[in-house]
């Protein structure tokens, strides 16, 4: 077969790399329920397969996220040669201070100084993780926050909060960084003490190069322009990457495109632009999801598939005919060169693809079909799903 492909939207397409969350592989769910399901792995070695097979039909996630102590085991080491085994490699480490009676009232911007010093000590105890598995980034989200006026000073919380992070910050290896995350609300209703971009980017220009900002996509309050935020910390050299998933009301962790396909779109369209598609330009492009009633591995399949369409759409954009257009002022015709390749049927495109690479034009239907569902539903009996806290 002749190829069709322009040569560099090919090669981009190729070297995307997309990074899977262990927790999604979980029994995961609402607020409220998580709804069991057979095959859900019961440790981090599962996980780490169930992983893997999500790489060996998409081509393109070789890396999976670990959350501690979630993923704890004796040894890290080992469990990075597991994966290594499997066909991938373990990818960010992500902190958790937020599951912990002592955290009710924060974690590093607690009033309590004993408490601030053990969530430090968690933090740097991912970093020991990081030196064992190869790990590049550790991920920091923070429920840390207040319900009501008056119940803490919230300058003296930015001040501890500074004070964590440099502490962070000093211990890490050369090629490490730390990534912080923001949400705008939950669990602290009155003050989130990272609730959004700017207090995010504020902390890591204080820190130094190796700190960079992390967009979740759920984590905005409805009509948020993303893809602004996205464009202004790349501008600034700031953005470390992205947790990918979507929202209809607020942090709701659904498959990433579901909601709001054009949004994604906008996002990977500055990412393009930006020529930070690259796995050089030092951008994480992770899921973040928590599957409720839908099949784990083939849901992380379909997300990996949503960011490849959106990617693909991005790279048909015509930038000299956007360009052109905006020079002249043209608002529709800019407009329309947006919607031509927001409209453009690409699964063809990523059939070919994939076909290059020796994969199935469709990676759902290819899993459906390879015995794996099967297998793992009849020889993970017994022992303790994993799930959330676990």
């Amino acid at each position: 077969m002749t190829s069709t492909l322009n040569p560099a939207v090919g090669a981009a397409l190729r070297d995307q790399q997309i990074e899977l969350p262990s927790w999604a592989f979980g029994n995961s769910g609402t607020r409220f329920k998580v709804f069991a399901q057979k095959g859900v792995p019961r440790d981090p070695y599962e996980k780490v397969a169930d992983a893997a097979e999500v790489h060996r039909f998409t081509g393109i996630a070789p890396t999976v996220a670990l959350h501690i102590p979630w993923d704890k085991v004796a040894d890290y080491g080992h469990l990075a040669r597991h994966a290594a085994d499997c066909g991938v490699a373990l990818g960010t480490i992500n902190s958790n201070t937020f599951q912990d009676d002592d955290y009710m009232l924060g974690s590093v911007c607690h009033p309590d100084p004993s408490v601030r010093r053990k969530a430090v000590d968690h933090l740097l105890g991912c970093i020991d993780i990081m030196d064992a598995t190869g790990s590049r980034d550790l991920k920091l989200w923070f429920a840390d926050g207040t319900n009501y006026p008056g119940q803490d000073d919230i300058r003296a919380r930015q001040d501890r909060l500074a004070e964590s992070l440099a502490s962070v910050y000093r211990r890490l290896g050369g090629q490490q960084r730390l990534v912080l995350e923001y949400k705008l609300f939950e669990p602290a209703f009155y003050t989130t003490d990272v609730p959004d971009w700017g207090t995010a980017v504020s902390h890591c220009l204080a820190l130094g190069d190796k700190a960079r900002v992390v967009v979740d996509t759920g984590h905005h309050a409805p009509g948020t322009n993303i893809e602004f935020i996205v464009a202004v910390l790349l501008r600034a050299g700031k953005l470390g990457g992205f947790d990918f998933n979507s929202r209809f009301y607020a942090d709701d962790d659904l498959m990433v495109g579901a909601a709001d396909p054009f949004q994604l779109f906008r996002i990977m369209h500055e990412v393009v632009k930006a020529d930070a598609l690259r796995p050089e330009a030092g951008i994480a492009f992770m899921l973040d999801q928590c599957h409720n009633i839908e099949p784990k591995i083939p849901g992380q399949i379909r997300s990996v598939m949503n960011v490849q369409e959106a990617t693909a759409k991005a790279l048909l954009v015509d930038a000299d005919a956007l360009a052109r257009a905006q020079q002249a002022g043209d608002v529709l015709g800019a407009h329309a060169v947006l919607m031509d390749a927001y409209n453009t049927d690409v699964r063809p495109l990523l059939a070919e693809v994939r076909a290059e690479q020796g994969l199935d034009a469709d990676p759902v239907a290819a899993y459906a079909r390879s015995g794996y569902p099967e297998r793992i539903v009849a020889e993970r009996v017994g022992g303790s799903q994993a799930g959330w806290g676990a």
